[in-house]
């Protein structure tokens, strides 16, 4: 399928946000809450594509989730998902779909703790005997707040499958968020904790339209990729090979950063004690900045790549396709990422 969006050389992410966000909006493929600039945006016929997941064989097996409807019926799809046990989704709108599939099917749902200001984690916890109507509350931003629990560091999670949004992504696996850098910080976290594996399998779930050709330039080493798409019409495989953030980058950390999201300071004096560099951001550049004096680069770029964060991690992965690596685990965690707003 050709891609709906045509990219020109040379475009930046916040130039692809901006052609899907318009596209959305003009095509009205968008969905409430609109207008959806500055969001994961919300699309028509997102309940289809989350229904896709079911079959794939990774949800089948996965008990623990983190994670539009069309679009979220493909979840059903996903190999091993039945017997998933420990999922984490995004909270969210166009995941409303799979958070509501994920509890239906008794499976452990984690959403991310909103702003991540206390913890990682929150657990949804429906109340005793729920209905499909208060599963349905359950599984809406409100809902995250009213029926979750959060789940400490020191707890073993171990997440079978990670659902994220995306504004866009290309069927390599390439993704770009809207540009805070959650999903790809939360990933990092949930590295550095032990609470993913290297063959945990990313969802997301899009809208066609959204499938596009991103540059490869345009990533880097903090960018969290995907092994599925899923869309109101198709399920696509990405295959991808390039490596996935192995942990926190923490030259990539600001002070500002460790002040506004606690649990970094927790993770920070872990790593400590591990022995770990744990260098900031702040004491990183002060380093180069020290060595390019004493002796010039020999390639400037050394410097330009390393950005402000909006993200925090590196990546490692062998060059084996998810499929083969799914087949010989049980998954049984899955994990929604992408917090709204509202609910950040």
């Amino acid at each position: 399928m050709e891609p709906a969006l045509r990219l020109g050389a040379g475009v930046s992410k916040q130039e692809i946000r901006e052609k899907i966000w318009d596209y959305m909006e003009a095509q009205n493929i968008a969905d409430f809450p609109r207008p959806v600039h500055h969001r994961i945006p919300n699309f028509k016929g997102s309940s289809h594509a989350a229904e896709r997941l079911l079959h794939l064989q990774e949800f089948k097996m996965s008990r623990t989730v983190k994670g539009s409807y069309e679009a979220c019926q493909n979840i059903r799809e996903l190999e091993g998902y039945s017997r998933m046990q420990e999922v984490k989704v995004d909270p969210d709108k166009p995941l409303e779909g799979v958070r509501l599939i994920v509890l239906q099917g008794r499976k452990t749902l984690l959403v991310p703790t909103p702003r991540l200001r206390t913890g990682l984690f929150n657990k949804i916890v429906p109340p005793p005997g729920a209905t499909k109507e208060i599963l349905r509350k359950c599984a809406t931003s409100q809902g995250v707040k009213n029926y979750s629990v959060p789940i400490g560091l020191d707890s073993r999670v171990l997440v079978d499958l990670i659902v994220v949004g995306s504004v866009a992504v290309s069927v390599k696996g390439w993704r770009i968020g809207k540009g805070e850098g959650y999903a790809d910080m939360e990933y990092a976290m949930m590295v550095s904790m032990g609470a993913v594996r290297e063959e945990t399998p990313v969802v997301t779930i899009v809208h066609d339209c959204q499938v596009v050709d991103i540059p490869e330039e345009l990533l880097g080493d903090h960018d969290l990729t995907v092994d599925y798409i899923l869309t109101p019409t198709r399920v696509i495989v990405t295959g991808c090979t390039r490596p996935k953030p192995q942990g926190i980058i923490w030259s990539m950390v600001s002070d500002e950063m460790m002040k506004r999201i606690p649990i970094l300071k927790n993770l920070h004096f872990r790593e400590k004690k591990a022995g770990k560099d744990i260098t900031l951001q702040k004491e990183h550049l002060a380093h180069l900045k020290t060595s390019q004096r004493r002796a010039p680069l020999q390639n400037p770029g050394q410097i330009a790549s390393v950005r402000p964060p909006d993200t925090v991690h590196s990546s490692h992965r062998d060059d084996e396709r998810i499929t083969s690596k799914t087949e010989s685990s049980d998954v049984t965690t899955v994990y929604v990422g992408n917090i709204p707003q509202d609910a950040r």
